[in-house]
């Protein structure tokens, strides 16, 4: 007997909505696929409008927030699988952006030489 692998198409993301706590997008499926914003720390961190500066990659199987260098595929939202950036690197993306805010509060500006 042959068996050979079932290759299945994954959907493509055609919107997002994000509220305070959940990341839902629609697929081109007709399904809408929701999960938690804690999987995602940097949408989590980022403000209203860095999470509502989204655009579709990858003709729709990847979604990108430039604001927050994110980058999140329906692939991975389809199998459940939280963010997978490590806490080491999180730290780090962390910390540069409380900075680079506090500078931008402060209205300070790095001068170039």
């Amino acid at each position: 007997m042959d068996i050979s692998a079932i290759e299945t198409d994954i959907p493509k993301a055609e919107n997002v909505k994000l509220t305070d706590n959940t990341l839902s997008v629609d697929l081109s499926d007709g399904r809408t696929i929701s999960a938690p914003l804690e999987w995602f720390p940097r949408l989590v961190h980022a403000t209203v409008e860095e999470r509502n500066n989204w655009r579709l990659i990858g003709k729709g199987h990847g979604i990108h927030w430039e604001d927050i260098d994110e980058d999140i595929n329906v692939k991975g939202l389809l199998a459940g699988k939280p963010s997978g950036e490590s806490q080491v690197s999180f730290k780090k993306w962390l910390s540069q952006r409380q900075s680079h805010l506090t500078n931008r509060s402060s209205g300070r500006r790095k001068s170039h030489r």
